[in-house]
């Protein structure tokens, strides 16, 4: 997840995006500025978002940004790290995977994708809408979406991207995952040590990816695989929507 964006609104050093998607609409508030400017911005930007379906993310919030938050009706719902490593690692992989084979691989891939992250709020429910639009992103390259199979069953992916606005530009491991009936074999760390060969092997320097930040299990794997925490991204919903989905 990047903070790419329309620009809303600016005071100072902070910055509010908005970014439509297909079930709800973003808006980004940066890491720049202080919390009274980027209150002010987020306040600007909620006034104007235009739709009752809309999330909340902000880059580094300060010690009283809750409470910001929670007066404009918004409840924090979960914290997001952003972790970067740098490349190449010395870790290697023998895993076996090939590219993506947009059209072909669809179907196989949505259902991995939806059963590994039925307890995510987003990236559990894709559609094959979703997977759409991701092709038609500047960034999507096939090259870049991993796949590892077994007796031609998909295993586990991993989707990588380029961030090319970045000075210089930085590789993300934009999603991974195995299937359930997979796990427990160790393909996790190898199927991320893959994706970073990938990124380091078109020149790249940096790889980063995110993570929930009370996700223990991956956040204990990349500690260990030397990734560090870069920046702490907080979700924010309005608070009717909790109460819909309590």
């Amino acid at each position: 997840m990047s903070h790419e964006g329309t620009p809303l609104c600016t005071d100072g050093g902070a910055c509010a995006r908005l970014r439509p998607g297909r079930h709800e609409t973003e808006v980004l508030v940066d890491a720049g500025g202080t919390d009274r400017q980027r209150a002010a911005v987020l306040a600007h930007a909620l006034d104007h978002v235009g739709v009752t379906e809309f999330s909340v993310w902000v880059d580094q919030p300060g010690g009283h940004f809750d409470d910001i938050a929670a007066r404009h009706g918004l409840a924090c719902i979960r914290d997001l790290l952003q972790l970067r490593i740098a490349l190449p690692i010395t870790e290697t992989t023998d895993l076996s995977t090939r590219p993506y084979r947009p059209g072909e691989d669809d179907e196989a891939w949505l259902r991995v994708n939806n059963r590994a992250f039925a307890w995510h709020r987003e990236q559990g429910r894709l559609t094959q809408a979703d997977l759409d639009e991701r092709y038609l992103e500047d960034w999507f390259d096939p090259a870049g979406f991993l796949l590892f199979e077994e007796d031609d069953r998909l295993l586990g992916f991993c989707w990588t991207k380029v961030h090319h606005d970045e000075d210089p530009p930085v590789g993300e491991i934009f999603a991974i995952a195995a299937d359930p009936d997979a796990q427990g074999r160790g393909l996790g760390r190898a199927l991320v040590t893959a994706g970073l060969e990938h990124l380091a092997g078109l020149g790249l320097t940096k790889g980063m990816l995110f993570v929930d930040a009370d996700n223990g299990p991956a956040r204990a794997l990349y500690d260990r695989m030397g990734f560090e925490v870069d920046i702490r991204r907080r979700l924010y919903l309005p608070e009717h929507d909790m109460v819909a989905t309590a």
